[in-house]
Formats: C-alpha cells, sequence, structure tokens
C-alpha cells in the first residue's frame, strides 16, 4: 500500500447510549476520503480503541473497509498481551485492511528486548504491511532510529514508521540510518509543516477529522515546498493543530467535530466531555479559528449521507 498523503486518524463516532454508530462513521470516512485523504487509520489512540471491545473493533474495520472501497484501510493494532495483539492483526486482515499500525503494549512498558519481541511477533504474524508507530509521549516506549532499523532489516513487510516524539529531528535521524527504506509518517499534526521538510512523506493527522480539506491542502503545500503559502495556512491552523498535543486531545478534538457540526463530542469514560476553564479556552480557540477559516475548496459533509 501507499503510506504517503494524509491519513486521518480517526475517531470513533458514539450514540446516546455510547454504541459505536456505524451509519456516521460510514458518513464521516467517506468524507474525509472525499475530501483528498489517501486512507483511513481506525481504532488507535483517537478512535479511543482502549475502551473498544474486541468485536467492536472488527465491526468497525467492516465498516471502514465497505466504505473506503479501493482506498487502505489501517488498523491500529493495541493490546495488553502479544496474543491479543496477534489475534485483533490476524482478524483485520480478514476484515479486508491493507494494513497494519503496530503499537507498543498497552500498560506494560520495558526494555528493548521485551519490545522487540512484542512488535515483533505481531509484524512476523501477518502478510499485511506494517507501520510502527513510535509514541514515547503516550506509551513510554521509545523506539529508537537504530532500533527501528533492526526491525526493518527483519522484517520486510514493515513498511513505514508513524513518528510522533514531537522531536522533528527524529525524521532525519531515522533517514540516516535507514534512508528511504520506511516511508515515514508525521504523528503529531503541530510538527507538520517541519516533519515533511526532513522528508516525512504522509501524516497520519488528528484535526483532519474536522478540517480535511485544509489538512490535505497543507499537506500539499509542504509537499511542493510553497513554503509561504504553507506558512500562512499553518499560522491558522495551529491553535487547533496543538490540540492535539496534549493529554485530552481525543475530547478536544471531538468537540471541535461537534461545533464543526461533522461529529459528537461523546466518549467513553474514564474519558469525560470538556468542562470549566479548559471548555472555555478551548470555545476562544475555535471562534477564533472559525471567524479566520480560510476559504478552501472542501464538498460538504452532507454530500456524503447514505455512504
Amino acid at each position: 500500500m501507499n503510506w504517503s498523503g494524509v491519513l486521518p486518524a480517526m475517531t470513533t463516532p458514539f450514540d446516546t447510549n455510547l454504541k459505536v454508530d456505524h451509519k456516521f462513521l460510514a458518513q464521516h470516512a467517506a468524507w474525509q476520503l472525499g475530501n483528498g485523504c489517501e486512507g483511513l487509520v481506525m481504532l488507535g489512540s483517537l478512535g479511543e480503541g482502549a475502551t473498544l471491545e474486541h468485536d467492536e473493533k472488527i465491526d468497525i474495520l467492516k465498516t471502514a473497509v465497505r466504505v473506503a472501497g479501493k482506498k487502505p484501510v489501517v488498523a491500529a493494532i493495541s493490546s495488553l498481551s502479544t496474543h491479543g495483539a496477534v489475534r485483533l492483526a490476524k482478524e483485520a486482515e480478514e476484515a479486508g485492511c491493507s494494513g497494519l499500525m503496530v503499537l507498543p503494549p498497552y500498560v506494560y512498558t520495558s526494555d528493548w528486548h521485551e519490545m522487540k519481541q512484542h512488535v515483533a511477533t505481531v509484524i512476523g504474524s501477518t502478510k499485511l504491511e506494517c507501520m510502527l508507530y513510535n509514541n514515547p509521549v503516550a506509551y513510554k516506549t521509545d523506539f529508537l532510529p537504530a532500533e527501528i532499523a533492526e526491525l526493518a532489516n527483519e522484517h520486510a513487510n514493515l513498511k513505514a514508521v508513524k513518528e510522533s516524539s514531537a522531536d522533528v529531528r527524529r525524521v532525519s535521524a531515522i533517514r540516516e540510518v535507514l534512508g528511504d527504506r520506511l516511508r515515514i509518517c508525521v504523528g503529531v499534526d503541530d510538527v507538520l509543516v517541519e516533519g515533511v521538510g526532513a522528508g516525512a512523506v504522509g501524516w497520519v493527522a488528528g484535526l483532519v477529522n474536522a478540517y480535511p480539506a485544509e489538512s490535505v491542502r497543507l499537506f500539499e503545500l509542504a509537499k511542493e515546498g510553497k513554503h509561504k503559502e504553507a506558512f500562512e495556512l499553518y499560522r491558522w491552523f495551529l491553535p487547533l493543530l496543538r490540540l492535539d498535543t496534549v493529554p485530552k486531545f481525543v475530547q478536544l478534538i471531538k468537540w471541535v467535530q461537534e461545533k464543526a457540526g461533522v461529529g459528537s463530542a461523546r466518549v467513553r469514560a474514564p474519558r469525560l466531555e470538556l468542562h470549566g476553564a479548559e471548555l472555555k479556552a478551548t470555545i476562544a480557540i475555535f471562534e477564533k479559528a472559525l471567524a479566520e477559516r480560510p476559504s478552501v475548496n472542501e464538498k460538504p459533509f452532507a454530500d456524503f449521507a447514505g455512504a
């Protein structure tokens, strides 16, 4: 598959009973693809994968695969156990996914010996192409460039890395030891332009859930080296993109979706919806962004009803 372009880290919509809303999920996925996104990443941190039951995860993947058609669907593979991760990887392949995004195990953080064994077992359990997800801020496991190279040298189906350390120097460091062997995707919204400048070719994005046209345009400008135009759009977008970099990024992005008319702020516990000072600050950010929103050629959400 093509590990490049804008790949939304899809949120998971819930109805009033906090059940997965597959009708809305289908419309939202179709809207993302219709506005230029290159594929869909399901079940990740932003998708509240940790609060989803196994059967819910498979049903979500099946909905995404149906809507995506020829576009790739990537399943985030995360579990408390290696056994659980392998099971999910195998069933994601059976559900029609094109690739896997492999995470370290939830909760348990250890040394390279154990973390390598975990991700290597998952990668080795499938014929699908895989992307390693490096997010030391959230998961406390930091896959260093030399370690990523070791995995890449041992697993031909490891094709990409989602780099979410928030240190743009890591893009250059990975390329230093691997050249173009792996496709590098930016995984933190507010380092997109810098990451592409260092050689990243993809963006697993968060705020794209509310603003796909702006996200795709920003990525294109960065890739084309149109620095002036990219900076102008980036300057508008940055206050929103920074919502992707804090512990309550799921609540924040879903709230923005709701206010933009393309989603609901509902989240599953232990997350709770925004309130108090956090909500007030977010309202101020959103209202300023809304008032200054640039003109983009966006296909309306309503056009994708019935997807």
